[in-house]
């Protein structure tokens, strides 16, 4: 019963990311983590290729409709890649378990991670969710600035194990200056290169069930497609609250569970 609302999660998965080019991930390790009881590590390195593969295949339906813009894709992708590796690679095994601990208080890795998590999906939602007039912008002059803080999301992005269509898809819309549609088609490019090359950074550290994996991202595949059907009868406006709305509530659950549970 427990492996079939894992299955069902992953369903879901697909159909979240297909609908709002982010929000999958931010699904895939609290399923993987509380339903199927993997620890977060070995999650969240999951999470990125279930969520990678599941973008390549929505990225490959958004091009055809000539919803991607590659070029905003690539300018994103590079510098975040990097970062989203090196974290994976060498990063989040050095990181000590506890991470912090005084007298009979402590802070487990897996906890942190999922605290993190929840922390960076607060801050989304509630950007996600802002009324604010969207003004004409000019183009993007600060470009070192920018590369270095697409690099930190990727970091950002390797630490949770998130695809980071949740980070990327505002940033998109406020630095790209794309509609909330095409941001939404692009994201899943960038997320794909993100999350596949970051996962290969877990490859050497981590003792991978292949069987559970692919099973997996072969129904959040499959719910890309029924997400990306479902996206065409839902304005931009609608779209931009549904992910700002999912996103604060599973933080609010992370939390609780994590904290008070």
């Amino acid at each position: 019963m427990i492996e079939f609302f894992g299955y069902l999660g992953a369903l879901c998965i697909g159909i979240v990311l297909g609908i709002t080019g982010g929000g999958g991930s931010i699904l895939t390790v609290p399923v993987l983590v509380y339903v199927l009881n993997l620890n977060p590590v070995i999650a969240t390195a999951y999470s990125l290729f279930i969520v990678g593969t599941s973008s390549a295949f929505g990225s490959i339906q958004n091009f055809r409709k000539g919803l991607v813009d590659v070029k905003s894709a690539l300018r994103f992708a590079v510098p975040s890649v990097l970062g989203v590796y090196l974290t994976r690679k060498y990063i989040v095994p050095e990181i000590p378990d506890p991470v912090f601990y005084f007298a009979s208080l402590q802070l487990s890795k897996a906890t942190f991670l999922m605290v993190l998590f929840a922390g960076v999906m607060l801050w989304a939602a509630i950007t996600m969710l802002r009324n604010k007039k969207e003004n004409p912008v000019p183009e993007i002059t600060h470009k070192y600035r920018t590369i270095v803080e697409l690099f930190f999301v990727g970091v950002l992005i390797g630490l949770i194990g998130a695809g980071g269509g949740f980070l990327i898809v505002p940033a998109l819309i406020k630095l790209a200056r794309l509609t909330i549609k095409k941001a939404i088609a692009t994201s899943l490019l960038v997320i794909t290169i993100n999350s596949l090359i970051g996962f290969s950074g877990d490859v050497q550290n981590i003792e991978i069930d292949w069987l559970l994996l692919l099973s997996f991202t072969v129904l959040a595949v499959a719910g890309i497609f029924i997400g990306l059907y479902l996206q065409k009868f839902l304005n931009e406006k609608l779209l931009k609250k549904i992910f700002g709305v999912f996103i604060l509530i599973m933080a609010l659950v992370i939390l609780y569970k994590e904290l008070f549970s």
